[in-house]
């Protein structure tokens, strides 16, 4: 899984990581969109934390536009250097953290292992904007920490029980939704206890 903290060495970070496949949620989105029509013209995504591009550059490969959206330029940068970034890539970038960022409409937002780095007087507006953004049809891809995970508590990020992680839910219609608690270490080698909520939903 993903380290997350304020201080980190962003570069470095993104070149550990950067090599690591596309995240199963995002995968699972996509497969179902392929699914739906195979023959769909390329369609626009909004990727909220890029970070190195792992999951960009999977929806780049499919053929999606890219919007994407990181709170350090060092995670644009790392993007647009990868070596397997396609020649014919339409890919836009934003500088800005959540609560403060406008991208556009589209029919898949994904968002691994960010959205509880948005601070929780932020955190509302931020979900609201992204069903708002959402075409009927469109999909979230993405993950919500839990109380249980032992970064609960740290200042500027959100944390869910599940009955809180369902009701951002209501009114979408749910295709995958886990609940996961592990112990392992972070990409720094720290042990770590994860409580971590994979979501899949459709805007209906």
């Amino acid at each position: 899984m993903n380290e997350t903290t304020k201080d980190r060495d962003w570069p470095g970070y993104y070149r550990k990581t950067g090599d690591r496949p596309p995240r199963p949620t995002l995968v699972f989105a996509l497969d179902r969109f392929d699914a739906e029509d195979p023959n769909a013209l390329p369609s626009q995504a909004v990727d909220l934390g890029c970070g190195g591009g792992r999951d960009a550059i999977e929806m780049l490969r499919r053929g999606w536009r890219v919007f994407a959206v990181d709170a350090e330029a060092a995670a644009l940068d790392a993007l647009r250097a990868r070596e397997d970034l396609p020649d014919d890539a339409e890919l836009d970038g934003l500088v800005a953290r959540f609560e403060d960022a406008a991208w556009p409409s589209c029919d898949l937002v994904n968002s691994s292992f960010a959205l509880p780095l948005c601070p929780p007087d932020g955190f509302a507006r931020t979900w609201d904007h992204i069903r708002a953004s959402l075409r009927l049809g469109g999909r979230f891809a993405g993950h919500l920490f839990g109380e249980h995970d032992s970064w609960a508590g740290r200042d500027g990020m959100t944390f869910h029980t599940r009955r809180q992680a369902e009701e951002l839910l209501d009114g979408l219609e749910v295709e995958y939704f886990d609940e996961e608690e592990d112990y392992s270490t972070t990409v720094r080698g720290e042990a770590k206890h994860w409580h971590v909520f994979h979501i899949v939903a459709r805007k209906v």
